[in-house]
């Protein structure tokens, strides 16, 4: 049947393409190719990992100080290898979140595959670009356990930083393969040979073993690769074994459910088998294979040695347990040894803006921390903020992010409370002994602080930290140490300009504003890292807040008894500037116990009674004055403070304006 032109420009775009009359269909220009859709993985072709036997595979992962090069020298590694074509575009590919671009740092590790020919031998190379900042540690020694060694990046300009540190010994502890690279040698500044004497005096590694490399331009980044495959060994696992495959990261889909980044150990897995987790007992059948080559590459099948992607079907986010071994059905496998789980250094309290959006914020949260597996969630409510969540994050950067991302990626409002530190009292009472079923408890929050009569003593978290500076600074440092009750236990000289000190501090000293104020006083060159060095006696104190003699729960803070004068007279000051005035007098006190350490009074509304009396006798406006003193006083018997919600917001917000 032909069709009239009228009713063939009609009808001819829906008729399919092989008819006759139908006009040629075109791709809307918003409309992405298929190759570029997310979701097109059922198209590509798949690849056959079977021609890289594991002694043609290196794990590695590049580890280094915040803002050292390394998620460029990644870059660089995709686009030698031919993973990702080679365009001025190509900046920080494998940092996919909207936060690490904002902010220019790494917050997830993230992992790529990559295929390079070296001697005539096809080689596969599994890079993992890691976070370099202190409060993402936990992510670094993850992305550790599936490698078998590191690239550690030191910049020529900056030399040796505090991070560099820390990264070294996570890597040296692991016993990995470690290749020294010095990045950004093409800088005005670059001394490369200084940062090798420093690499050498510190790290113990020759001098002759570092490649000076500058991973913006290009220079000498193929040399890296070479030393990837002759100094970093191949796992050591077999095909002919059982499965057991690591689970070291996991991200929610909204389409797919649980995807699940895992590095095998032993035997091989394709799509149809059914596998069983070793943590939950569940049972599944894999849905997807692959490798992430930055993007998601699906293959017939992994095999032992090789790290990829796994879908399974897994819907529930608990279900992709972070350190989890995976094996097949009725072939059951001693499990790896996972991780330690992360030790949570500051708590915060979380809160829904408006109540209504309790069950979106819930919903939000739980897919938030399967892909950042490191916060952990209590249950809290608040009589002014209502119902919500006491979270543990690793420091305050941590927890930033984690705000942000929240916002960004569900679009969720919250209130965040000043940050608290977990401290823990030696009981005394036998009472508490039986209801608590143990000597020590932990307290995260004000309202579960124990009065003193019934503990013996308090314990403080504390850490120890390092800071790299130059030496003109060290008198500054020194004092601002001091005043935050550190302990100094080491100082040495890396070289004639750069001094590293070792100070154990009071958790709660550093947690808010000892990073800025360390940068501000070395005029951003000093660095800081610091690791748990668990928990020592403090004099501390729990100070309630009160107005009128009644005590605001959601106020009390637990602190050392040096500094609580300081902080009640501060809060008592940001108080009375953000409580509205009313017709009565309020009291703002700040209380240890029943002793008042810190007042601010604020003073009421007042009617001018005595405006209508012209001249006369005094004692006709003293009369009038009594009787509104005797109603104020009566109105503030009776009268009862309410704090307004965003009074409440305002103070408890972390902002330390002084």
């Amino acid at each position: 049947m032909a069709l009239s032109g009228r009713a063939a420009l009609r009808w001819g775009p829906l008729l399919p393409s092989r008819c006759p009359f139908a006009a040629p269909l075109c791709r809307p220009a918003w409309l992405p190719a298929a190759s570029e859709r997310p979701y097109s993985s059922r198209g590509k072709e798949k690849l056959d990992m079977s021609t890289y036997p594991v002694e043609s595979i290196r794990n590695f992962s590049i580890i280094a100080h915040v803002d050292h090069g390394k998620s460029t020298l990644a870059d660089r590694l995709l686009e030698i290898t031919g993973t990702i074509s080679k365009t001025d575009r190509n900046k920080q590919v494998l940092d996919k979140l909207q936060v690490e671009r904002e902010r220019g740092i790494t917050v997830k590790a993230q992992s790529a595959s990559l295929f390079y020919n070296h001697e005539g031998i096809n080689y596969l190379l599994n890079l993992i670009d890691t976070p370099g900042h202190v409060d993402f540690s936990y992510e670094v020694s993850r992305s550790l356990s599936a490698c078998q060694g590191v690239i550690l990046v030191v910049d020529a300009n900056e030399g040796i930083q505090a991070q560099t540190v820390a990264n070294f010994y996570l890597a040296f502890e692991a016993q990995l393969s470690i290749i020294p690279v010095i990045n950004k040698i093409d800088l005005k500044n670059a001394d490369p040979e200084r940062v090798e004497k420093q690499i050498e005096k510190l790290f113990d590694i020759p001098t002759d073993e570092c490649v000076r490399i500058s991973a913006k331009q290009g220079t000498n980044v193929e040399k890296v690769l070479q030393k990837v495959i002759e100094k970093i060994p191949p796992p050591q696992c077999n095909t002919t074994d059982p499965l057991k495959a690591l689970v070291f990261d996991s991200t929610f889909d909204h389409y797919r459910g649980v995807v699940a980044n895992i590095a095998l150990f032993g035997g091989e897995i394709a799509k149809g088998q059914k596998i069983v987790s070793a943590h939950t007992k569940k049972r599944y059948e894999v849905n997807e294979v692959g490798i992430l080559a930055p993007s998601e590459q699906p293959t017939h099948k992994l095999y032992a040695g090789q790290v990829g992607y796994l879908i399974a079907g897994m819907k529930e986010v608990t279900e992709a347990q972070i350190g989890d071994t995976l094996f097949l059905y009725k072939q059951p496998v001693e499990p790896l040894p996972g991780f330690k789980s992360a030790k949570p250094m500051v708590f915060a309290g979380m809160y829904p803006i408006d109540q209504t959006e309790y069950n979106n914020l819930k919903s939000a949260l739980e897919r938030l921390t399967l892909n950042d597996s490191s916060v952990t969630v209590h249950r809290d409510s608040s009589l002014a903020l209502g119902a919500g969540w006491r979270l543990g994050f690793l420091g305050l950067l941590h927890m930033e992010v984690f705000n942000q991302r929240l916002e960004q990626e569900y679009n969720m409002s919250v209130i965040l409370t000043a940050p608290t530190v977990p401290y823990k009292a030696v009981l005394s009472s036998a009472k508490l002994k039986k209801e608590y079923g143990k000597d020590q408890i932990t307290i995260i929050s004000p309202a579960q602080f124990p009065d003193k009569l019934s503990v013996s003593e308090y314990l403080e978290p504390t850490v120890l930290g390092t800071i790299v500076t130059p030496h003109e600074y060290i008198g500054k440092i020194i004092t601002l140490c001091q005043d935050r009750r550190a302990v100094q236990k080491d100082m040495l000289y890396i070289d004639e300009n750069r001094v590293m000190l070792k100070y154990l501090f009071p958790l709660n000293e550093i947690v808010v504003d000892f990073y800025d104020a360390l940068k501000s006083l070395s005029s951003g060159y000093a660095s800081f890292d610091y690791e748990d060095a668990g928990y020592q006696s403090a004099d501390l104190v729990k100070m309630d807040i009160l107005l009128n003699g009644n005590p605001v729960e959601e106020l009390a803070t637990v602190i050392h008894k040096d500094k609580a004068y300081a902080a009640g007279k501060l809060l008592c000051e940001r108080l009375k500037e953000t409580i509205p005035r009313q017709l009565f007098e309020i009291a703002i006190q700040a209380a240890i116990g029943k002793k008042i350490i810190a007042r601010e009074t604020l003073k009421p509304y007042r009617k001018n009674v005595v405006a209508k009396c012209y001249g006369g006798d005094i004692t006709r406006k003293m009369k009038l004055l009594k009787r509104q003193a005797e109603g104020k006083k009566l109105m503030r018997k009776i009268g009862n403070v309410e704090v307004p919600r965003d009074a409440f917001i305002r103070v408890l917000r972390r902002e330390t304006d002084k």
